[in-house]
């Protein structure tokens, strides 16, 4: 999905935090969701990102900052007064009713009539392909199906944004990958606004318009998949990210340059990229510098000598449709993707280029 940035900004955390006594679990997080836009929080487990949604549903307060929804501050509104739709990672379904009743559990909140409340669960459970479940018990379902329950009676009271917390964790991984499909196909086609809490970075790319990384109760980049893989703005981000080659470096060149000149602290090798005069860290400090294993080429005869680096096959991992192939260039450990590792074998020597267009230099230590 395309999203316009004209489009208006519907959801906005300002500077929020939240403390539990000492334990600082959010810390100053500011964001902004379009209307339409379906937009993730990834994180490792524990960095905040849920207690963050829990802060938008209205389920915790914030110890500082506010909520905004359609320009109107919501921050001390009640969670049943938001209208958000939420689908937790158990579910949250109510083993004693039937599927009709968990999926009519929010409308009969909400005190709408019978006949629309039979309508708007019917049609909620044909958006989710459960057409006819209405009276199986919840225990009888799948795993699947459970979920797919869990997101009808979140969409039957037609919310203004969808919340969800890690809604596929529990299902294995070829449902998984199904549900996300279906999933995001629904929160299109309905023209939805959600967020999304997840700690798999492969589910967020899949789903999700753009993403904020969380690290340690704070938000340390935002941006669309692509642009978090390949430009990852800080060390944080690199690290979380995963698969990235993160090479401690020093500053040789002059801030003047355009392109950056750094001598590699294990192996010394000299490295060259483009760099930002803003980004530039001082001469006697060390930076890290990342490049994806994607990008690391073994050499041909015809490469540029530029980036190239002498290095010994250390270890060839089959996975499938790539191998992983790791280098030691004179006590510089490095990792490349390969399709084909072209007959090299353990201890054997060859040149590696680490092309300067995609060298990342990193903020963070």
């Amino acid at each position: 999905m395309v999203i316009d940035n004209n489009h208006a900004t519907l959801l906005s955390l300002q500077n929020i935090s939240k403390s539990y006594g000492d334990t600082r679990a959010v810390i100053g997080i500011s964001l902004d969701v379009k209307r339409g836009e379906f937009f993730g929080l990834l994180g490792p487990s524990g960095c905040g990102k849920t207690t963050t949604l829990r802060i938008i549903a209205g389920l915790e307060t914030p110890t500082e900052g506010t909520v905004q929804f359609n320009s109107t501050d919501i921050t001390n509104l009640p969670p049943e007064r938001r209208g958000f739709g939420m689908v937790f990672q158990n579910y949250a379904l109510f083993p004693h009713l039937n599927v009709f009743e968990n999926v009519a559990f929010g409308l009969r909140a909400r005190h709408k009539p019978k006949n629309e409340v039979g309508e708007r669960v019917s049609s909620a459970l044909e958006l989710v392909q459960l057409p006819g479940y209405e009276k199986r018990r919840v225990d009888e379902l799948s795993g699947g199906q459970q979920q797919r329950v869990a997101i009808a009676r979140a969409i039957a009271i037609e919310p203004d944004l969808l919340l969800f917390d890690e809604p596929l964790s529990n299902l294995d991984v070829s449902l998984r990958e199904e549900t996300r499909g279906e999933l995001r196909e629904l929160v299109t086609r309905l023209g939805l606004t959600a967020v999304y809490v997840t700690h798999d970075q492969e589910e967020a790319f899949a789903l999700c318009d753009r993403i904020s990384v969380m690290v340690g109760g704070k938000l340390m980049q935002t941006g669309r998949p692509r642009e978090l893989y390949e430009e990852p703005s800080n060390i944080a981000v690199a690290r979380f990210l995963g698969r990235n080659n993160l090479i401690k470096a020093m500053r040789l060149s002059s801030s003047k340059n355009s392109h950056g000149e750094f001598k590699t602290l294990e192996g010394g090798h000299t490295l060259r990229l483009v760099v930002k005069h803003e980004d530039l860290a001082p001469l006697n400090q060390p930076v890290f510098l990342a490049i994806r294993p994607e990008h690391v080429k073994i050499a041909e005869q015809n490469e540029p000598n530029e980036n190239r680096l002498q290095a010994k096959v250390k270890e060839i991992v089959f996975a499938g449709a790539t191998s992983a192939v790791r280098f030691d260039s004179n006590g510089l450990t490095l990792e490349a993707l390969v399709l084909e590792p072209n007959g090299l074998k353990v201890g054997d020597s060859c040149d590696v280029v680490l092309s300067s267009e995609h060298l990342t230099l990193l903020k963070g230590q």
